[in-house]
């Protein structure tokens, strides 16, 4: 590779989002896409969750699935229009702190490194356990030392794999998640196969349109199992956190967010389908109702469904490279954006500025990669001394966070585009984002509200819910860490760096933070989103580029 820094690559509305020095123009659509399904983690989210949902809903299930997609596509929606405003890796830290002012930014990269961090400990313990499996070796997989060790391995291998350069981690995610496709739709066609010709086991279920419909349950349950979906959906805004870093800065990445959630949705649709007519809803055996599967319901009905031939017993062993490729990919992919949020921070200067640093040969934000990867390695360490059942707790946990953030950025981009509200943009740039930020934050509340009850969960403290206290307690964190870096470093937070109505903070070519006067605010979309209505189709009014 070479050791020159590319030049930065200049957006459609003439923003510089190079000028961080990331590798410009390194991603495409078909990139951005992989990266946003592999973030998702498809056959490690389902294998997780999926028994979950079922514990809840029953064979309402696929219905959890077609209502989670409905706030997640609106949010898709927000994404890309903002990203066409400001391709920032930024993110959810950038808009809202455009739209809402430092403070709401800070928090809003708060709740992207919080997620991140927290849901790697998890995806670390699943690679470290099905690394063992595929081996044979099942009693170090029963071993949480073991598996710890592991999984640590694994956080520290794809960390140096997102350090050495985004094309690396980019090849590395097709071949990843090339795997976990073919065998989730191996699985879900023999399961429906067996289903209709009548070999599947006792308690399977003909499919019905019924499924598809979350009539019957209860407010609680279907808030519940909704929030658990969402959890499901989480990791297509990958796409976009490697805005400046795509060949079209402005509208690939938002591209690839929204066709991401919406092949997810035909995946986790068809999978839930055939894995509840397959194994059925019973609490017995390897019905989805029995709770001694809902940790891993692919374990549990893998075999039955491909057999004990020996073509069947290949695709077990798939199924478990699957399940462990996935969860390897998801861990690769959670740093990345996590990295590039903080990278951006310490650009605005609302973090040190050595997290602004990009490697001179590799141009990735190398500091902040290996911050993200240690701090998972400390957290995940850390729970699982504590208590098994507290790491258990931290992924429900994350469904809150999640929640917050991801509705943070569809009510910023409803303030973001206030003066431009009329005709179609009225509902791409307004209502759409608002709705699904609206679903988010009534989802955020009622599940705080059911997680706070000392049954909820895994873990009790001081008689209050363990997903309560990790979900909420890393928000009143963040808020306090922001409290603290404020006093010493209050530059950011008086809005000298990030401020509504101004372009993004370009650094100097020696990667150094310059102070730059900034103008007055105002209404940011007027500034960084020029008219285009009066131009031929594909024509883009020219700026001067970063650099005239």
């Amino acid at each position: 590779m070479s050791t020159e820094a590319k030049p930065p690559v200049t957006a459609p509305n003439g923003a510089a989002p190079g000028a961080k020095g990331l590798n410009g123009g390194a991603l495409g659509l078909v990139s951005g896409v992989v990266i946003g399904l592999a973030s998702t983690a498809p056959a490690y989210s389902l294998a997780a969750s999926l028994g979950l949902i079922v514990v809840l809903v029953g064979d309402k299930a696929p219905s959890i699935m077609l209502l989670a997609f409905v706030p997640m596509y609106l949010i898709a929606v927000a994404y890309r229009e903002l990203n066409r405003a400001e391709p920032d890796c930024g993110t959810t830290f950038t808009w809202a702190g455009r739209a809402f002012g430092p403070w709401m930014g800070w928090m809003g990269g708060w709740g992207i490194i919080a997620a991140d961090v927290i849901v790697m400990a998890n995806l670390a313990q699943i690679a470290g356990q099905y690394s063992f499996l595929l081996v044979g070796a099942d009693s170090l997989a029963a071993s949480t030392l073991w598996t710890t060790v592991a999984g640590v391995v694994w956080i520290a291998l794809m960390t140096y794999i997102c350090y050495r350069g985004i094309e690396v981690s980019a090849r590395l995610q097709y071949g990843l998640l090339g795997v976990e496709l073919l065998v989730l739709a191996a699985f879900a066609v023999v399961a429906l196969v067996k289903v209709y010709s009548g070999e599947a086991p006792e308690g399977a279920i003909t499919p019905s349109l019924d499924w598809l419909w979350p009539g019957g349950l209860s407010l609680s349950d279907l808030v519940d199992a909704v929030l658990i979906a969402v959890f499901l959906y989480w990791g297509w805004d990958t796409a976009v956190a490697v805005n400046e870093e795509s060949d079209d800065p402005g509208r690939t990445p938002g591209r690839a967010a929204v066709l991401s959630t919406l092949l997810l949705l035909a995946t986790y649709a068809l999978v839930s389908l055939s894995t509840v007519a397959f194994a059925g809803t019973g609490t017995e055996g390897i019905g989805l109702g029995n709770p001694e599967n809902a940790d891993d319901v692919f374990a549990a009905i893998g075999p039955a469904v491909f057999g004990d031939s020996g073509l069947g017993q290949a695709f077990v062993i798939l199924l478990i490279i699957s399940v462990l490729t996935s969860s390897a990919a998801s861990t690769q992919t959670t740093i990345l954006p996590t990295a590039r949020a903080t990278l951006s921070m310490g650009a605005y200067q609302a973090l040190p500025a050595r997290f602004a640093s990009i490697h001179p040969r590799y141009l990735t934000p190398g500091f902040s990669t290996w911050a993200m990867g240690i701090a998972s390695i400390v957290f995940y360490v850390g729970l699982t001394l504590v208590s098994g059942n507290v790491l258990a707790d931290s992924i429900s946990a994350v469904g809150l966070l999640i929640a917050f953030y991801y509705g943070l950025t569809g009510f910023a981009c409803v303030w973001f585009y206030r003066r431009q509200l009329r005709g179609r943009d009225l509902w791409i740039k307004g209502v759409l984002p608002g709705l699904g930020g609206l679903m988010l934050l009534a989802a955020f509340v009622l599940s705080s509200i059911d997680y706070a009850s000392p049954d909820a969960g895994s873990t009790t403290l001081f008689g209050i819910g363990g997903v309560f206290i990790i979900g909420i307690g890393a928000l009143v964190l963040g808020a306090v860490l922001m409290l603290i870096y404020s006093r010493m470093a209050p530059p950011f937070f008086r809005g000298e760096t990030l401020r509504p109505g101004t372009a993004d903070l370009l650094l100097d070519a020696d990667g150094t933070i310059p102070h730059v006067k900034l103008p007055d605010s105002g209404d940011m979309s007027t500034v960084i989103a020029p008219d285009r209505s009066n131009l031929p189709p594909g024509q883009e009014p020219h700026e001067p580029r970063h650099g005239d």
